[in-house]
């Protein structure tokens, strides 16, 4: 029968056009649909299918040879269960734990299941290469031996029909990934929706070849992230191709630490890449580049000391080295290389125009000397160019038609220009975009480094950090993060953001899925004693998010001792009837107090009465042994300044106290979570786990997650210290009662 598999071009069903190709199953390709939408299969009869794993059924059971789906009802049986896993590979956090599953099955077996090739190798094979750069480092090591055997396999046998299909979509658009928003709209003018897209200059359709290119001297940060996802649309807007590549020309910065975690953080955002490339790649290249130059008298070696030279770059005074003949520099060249005492002294410089009113052509420094070891090449080199010299040089050799750069290097742009017509190399065009600036945070990789050597942070990853993985970890969802970038488009303009924009974001992405949970404070609680509640206690399943089942159930108990927050308690009038969240109403007949601090309230269940009347709607929990210990951390930002300025020094604006700390405790299913679960805890915010239920004396962690609606004035007070059972900012005067169980916790915190 006639079939047409249709689909989003920025989702490509590898899997399926694989599987047909090898089951000899004619398909007509329209990618075509509409961004986010699942794979259709439509035939001439007018019947389709919908969906990845019901069109691999079809495949299966259609192939020109019956072992496809396998030889009995069994085997079959195991075929779904396969295809049903395969898209583990394409999360992210999942990836390992996937593979060394797969690579442990295969220690004694050649194909998924039974003896001969199903479709459930080819799926699982299609979301493998489709992965990308991660699974070919993968390949290259020795981690998963049986896993990468039986994919050799599965690639030498069906070679050109599998690779067909990879060639065609891998780097287009990644698998199993949801559709980033369409930057389309954004690119425009908001306010004027018939504007045209911003153009990159010169570009052809097919053509285009843009790179993003890092420095792996730390992990990815949000200012990284608009440039890599700037990047990723341009490539995909124009079908062209994106690499990724390390500008790794510092070795005293450098470290493999680095380039692991920026492929890490470029594959949690969603970028599929081309391949990646190396600036150490072409080392050989650009000596015998600075060399050339050198006999042409467009460079020369210069020996001034460093504080000097960069005096007479900023007065436009010519080095006395600028007019030293080639010979002379060619043998001061040669001590370089070696890393000679003399040749130390000395570094090469371009031939620019000393008296140029923009100081960047004013002779920059192309090579200097460093004996430092490389982290990919050792120490094979004693000089390195500098990103000056290496960037137009490599983007021209790898074929780069344009260069995003942001706009903090405009006036280094002429230089760009003149460096490569210098070299006698083809034109690059330069498209500049605004560097993305957050209120209260440091994005100079120099100063976070300072946070990590002096452990006033625990490591890159500290939810402090506007890493990648910082913010992550810190409970943004990856989705939030793309919409936040992609918002701001392709703008020139300089702009300060507000921190509390992305997080208002995330939340609307949180609250309609994340799992409802309840704590009070463990040093502020007070018992309330129901003199008419269950004798004995009594357990109900409940759903863990009322408008979302996915969320799953809970247990919660019910008894006739229940633990308030001290705020809640404080707000209580003797005779008032509240409301007892999940459960129904409860009058207040006694408040015991000791010094004036409340220590028990007594009262009576009244289920009969209507939430409606009441003022107060408060959560609980039952005073049962199996109450898990938390520990709810909040942070705050790590300088204490919206904007620093260029005479600013960040060491003057360091926030004293930027992670505090409350003990707390919550309800028995929260032994449950997982680490990264995303959680509400009612009436006190969101939650991300940061370190599950282990054993009872050591508490879950919970970090507290912005929503967006924060005050500036209320940095310093915790979101759930200035929540009463009204909502409202404070509990009726127990902000000072709760301050005493939050603990300020200064410097790195050992991750539990």
């Amino acid at each position: 029968m006639e079939a047409k598999l249709s689909f989003s071009q920025d989702n490509p069903p590898i899997s399926i056009i694989s599987a047909a190709k090898v089951a000899g199953v004619s398909l007509s390709i329209d990618p075509t649909l509409a961004v986010g939408s699942a794979p259709v299969l439509c035939f001439s009869s007018g019947e389709s299918l919908r969906g990845v794993n019901p069109i691999l059924h079809y495949i299966a059971h259609t192939a020109s040879f019956s072992s496809f789906c396998g030889q009995d009802t069994i085997e079959f049986g195991h075929v779904v269960e396969w295809l049903e896993y395969a898209p583990t590979f394409l999360s992210g956090s999942e990836f390992e734990v996937a593979c060394s599953f797969i690579d442990g099955y295969l220690t004694s077996r050649t194909f998924l299941v039974g003896h001969g090739l199903t479709i459930a190798d080819i799926a699982v094979w299609s979301n493998l290469a489709g992965i990308g750069q991660r699974w070919e480092s993968v390949r290259k090591s020795k981690k998963y031996q049986n896993l990468v055997r039986w994919f050799n396999s599965i690639d030498a046998g069906y070679k050109e029909t599998l690779n067909d299909a990879v060639v065609a979509y891998v780097g287009k658009r990644g698998i199993g990934k949801s559709p980033a928003p369409n930057l389309k709209e954004k690119v425009n003018d908001s306010k004027d929706p018939s504007a045209p897209e911003v153009d990159l200059p010169g570009a052809k359709f097919g053509e285009v070849v843009v790179r993003f290119a890092p420095e792996p001297s730390g992990y990815l940060h949000i200012g990284h992230a608009k440039a890599a996802l700037l990047n990723k649309y341009f490539a995909e807007r124009y079908q062209g191709r994106l690499i990724v590549r390390f500008d790794d020309t510092n070795p005293s910065k450098e470290s493999n630490e680095f380039v692991e975690n920026v492929l890490k953080d470029i594959e949690t955002m969603g970028i599929k890449y081309d391949f990646v490339t190396y600036t150490s790649d072409y080392f050989p290249k650009l000596m015998e580049m600075a060399e050339s130059l050198i006999k042409q008298g467009k460079a020369y070696v210069d020996d001034t000391p460093k504080e000097q030279m960069r005096s007479e770059r900023m007065d436009g005074v010519e080095s006395k080295c600028r007019n030293n003949t080639v010979g002379e520099n060619l043998s001061l060249w040669k001590e370089m290389i070696n890393g000679s005492e003399r040749g130390m002294q000395c570094c090469v410089r371009g031939k620019l125009d000393m008296q140029d009113p923009n100081k960047s052509l004013r002779d920059p420094v192309y090579y200097r000397c460093n004996t430092d070891p490389h982290h990919r090449i050792g120490s094979k080199y004693k000089i390195y160019p500098t990103y000056d010299f290496a960037c137009p040089f490599v983007d021209a050799l790898e074929g780069v038609t344009h260069a995003l750069r942001s706009s903090e290097y405009h006036d280094r742009n002429a230089q760009y220009y003149r460096i490569l017509q210098d070299m006698g190399m083809r034109r690059v065009e330069i498209y500049e975009f605004s560097r993305l600036n957050m209120v209260y945070t440091l994005l100079s990789k120099r100063k976070l480094l300072w946070f990590v050597q002096n452990k006033k942070v625990e490591d890159w990853t500290d939810p402090r950090f506007p890493t990648v993985q910082g913010i992550v970890r810190r409970g943004l969802k990856v989705e939030a993060l793309i919409q936040f970038i992609l918002q701001q488009g392709a703008s020139k303009n300089l702009n300060l953001m507000e921190w509390d924009k992305l997080w208002t974001i995330n939340k609307k992405i949180i609250d309609p899925v994340c799992a409802r949970h309840t704590a009070v404070l463990k040093d502020q609680r007070v018992i309330f004693t129901l003199t008419n509640g269950p004798e004995k206690s009594f357990v109900r399943i409940l759903p863990r998010h009322k408008k979302f089942e996915g969320a799953g159930k809970k247990a919660t108990t019910f008894t006739n001792r229940i633990w308030l927050d001290y705020a809640d308690a404080s707000a209580i009038s003797n005779g008032e009837e509240v409301t007892l969240m999940d459960w129904g109403n409860a009058i207040i007949k006694e408040i015991k107090m000791e010094s004036g601090i409340i220590t028990e309230l007594i009262g009576e269940l009244h289920l009969e009465g209507s939430v409606k009347t009441t003022k107060l709607k408060i959560t609980w929990l039952p005073d049962i042994d199996e109450l898990v210990p938390l520990s709810l951390v909040e942070f705050d930002y790590l300088i204490s300044k919206k904007k620093l300025e260029e005479d600013d020094d960040f060491l003057d604006n360091l926030n004293p106290c930027t992670r505090k700390e409350t003990p707390a405790i919550g309800d028995s299913n929260m032994r449950n979570l997982k680490r990264g679960e995303i959680i509400q805890l009612e009436r006190k915010g969101y939650f991300r786990c940061d370190a599950p239920f282990v054993r009872s004396s050591k508490p879950v962690v919970l970090f507290a997650i912005p929503d967006g609606r924060q005050k500036l004035d209320d940095r310093a007070t915790p979101t759930w210290r200035r929540r009463s059972a009204l909502g409202d900012a404070d509990g009726k005067g127990a902000g000072q009662q709760w301050s005493e169980g939050t603990t300020c916790v200064e410097g790195s915190q050992t991750r539990a």
